[in-house]
């Protein structure tokens, strides 16, 4: 699953989007969606959001969907790895 152990915590699963243009799809664990999507919106820049529900953010030149489901598409991310890392500035 994750390379971290102590993304665990947050972290459901990490999966590849098909298509052209390879997206990364980050499912945080339902019981700690609202803290990792807390700490996501006060670190990364959000440019745009709409009714609260979906989050536009920027990050270390990483575009990311956040969702309130507990949901994270992470635009033009090349490697898994790339995405732990983003994720372990975010989260721990």
């Amino acid at each position: 699953m994750t390379a971290d152990p102590s993304l665990k915590k947050y972290v459901a699963r990490i999966e590849e989007a098909c298509g052209e243009e390879k997206d990364i799809i980050v499912h945080f664990k339902y019981e700690k969606k609202d803290e990792a999507i807390a700490k996501m919106l006060r670190k990364a820049k959000v440019e745009r959001t709409v009714a609260g529900i979906i989050f536009d953010l920027t990050y270390k030149g990483f575009a990311i969907r956040l969702y309130n489901t507990g949901k994270a598409v992470f635009k033009k991310a090349k490697e898994k790895s790339q995405v732990q890392e983003i994720l372990a500035e975010f989260l721990l």
